[in-house]
């Protein structure tokens, strides 16, 4: 592939070369990203045959099945291998053409392939059996010297697996055991649920044991009443007492000292109108006094005019300085 990249500029070549990588990272996990990032690298460089193996694995991890055969066609057209023989013939499965798979699965094709691609194509051969509702034959084309050798090799546990479910079919349930138990030994990387299968058909129940202690701690406390909301109930309650008392409290003060002041005012009223009267009887008996002085005043200025005796009074004659004269005098 990297001699395949030096034919692109190389800005372009290392563009395309990490979509690939996205590729091949999210191929198993998420297929429908990964096909997001082959679209990508299609559209950048559509000539070259890896790019175009890339988009046809990832069209078939989403199960876009079309689209997934024309691009390993092209890839077979640019390449000129049969390598990617069986992944055709499965596209035609997944498009609803298990004969078409069986007619690939006996072309000449077929004979060119190595041992890992020959034991695909016979793993497609006999799910298109199945397919077609031909279960025994499907236990027939999987019996092959690769099923019965004891040597391990990278597509043993698939195809141990996959004897085991076809017995399972047929209804030989204690040999599909055995081989699902043979497929387990060699499945190393853990690419099937051999473990599963087999456990299920010993009725062996796998359960987390971690939620299971913390079904068993909970079932085994005893439910205690949850009393904080009613001592915060009660709390609550206590504190409105308290309020109301207080604000009884505050009310009875008020009302005393409201009583004292009102008495109070009455008591400072009663004091001035006291005051005004004596300020009243000061005055008059100052104006009594003052009469009286007056009076007094008066009487002594009386006193000191009015005669003591008739001889001071004015109304009398004068007094002769020796006796009359007479007319007859003068």
């Amino acid at each position: 592939m990297r001699q395949e990249l030096m034919s692109l500029p190389k800005t372009l070549a290392e563009d395309v070369a990490r979509n690939l990588v996205m590729v091949a990272r999210l191929l198993d996990e998420e297929p429908e990203q990964a096909y997001a990032y082959s679209r990508v690298a299609l559209r950048l460089a559509s000539r070259v045959a890896a790019v175009r193996e890339a988009a046809g694995f990832a069209s078939y991890a989403s199960e876009r099945y079309a689209e997934a055969l024309a691009e390993f066609r092209a890839t077979r057209r640019m390449t000129g291998t049969v390598d990617l023989w069986p992944v055709m013939a499965d596209c035609e499965r997944g498009l609803g053409r298990p004969e078409r798979a069986l007619e690939m699965a006996g072309a000449p094709e077929v004979h060119k392939l190595d041992k890992a691609g020959q034991v695909e194509m016979r793993l497609v051969a006999a799910g298109a059996r199945q397919d077609m509702g031909q279960d025994e034959a499907a236990v027939v084309t999987l019996q092959s010297s690769e099923l019965a050798s004891n040597a391990v090799h990278p597509w043993t546990a698939r195809l141990r697996y996959a004897y085991a479910d076809a017995l399972l079919r047929v209804g030989r349930e204690r040999e599909g055991r055995d081989w699902f138990a043979k497929a387990l030994e060699a499945d190393h990387n853990g690419t099937t649920d051999a473990s599963d299968r087999l456990a299920q058909l010993d009725g062996v129940e796998f359960v987390d044991a971690i939620d299971e202690d913390d079904a068993a701690e909970s079932e085994s406390e005893p439910q205690r009443p949850d009393t904080t909301d009613e001592a915060a109930d009660d709390e609550d309650d206590a504190d409105d007492t308290d309020d109301d008392v207080s604000d009884e409290d505050d009310d009875e003060t008020s009302e005393t000292s409201e009583e004292p002041a009102g008495g109070t005012d009455e008591s400072a009223q009663d004091e001035d109108d006291s005051d005004d009267e004596d300020d009243d009887e000061s005055a008059h008996d100052a104006e009594g006094s003052d009469d009286a002085e007056k009076a007094e005043q008066k009487a002594e200025a009386a006193d000191g005019a009015a005669p003591s005796s008739f001889l001071d009074s004015p109304f009398r004659e004068p007094a002769a300085h020796g006796e009359p004269k007479s007319d007859d005098e003068d």
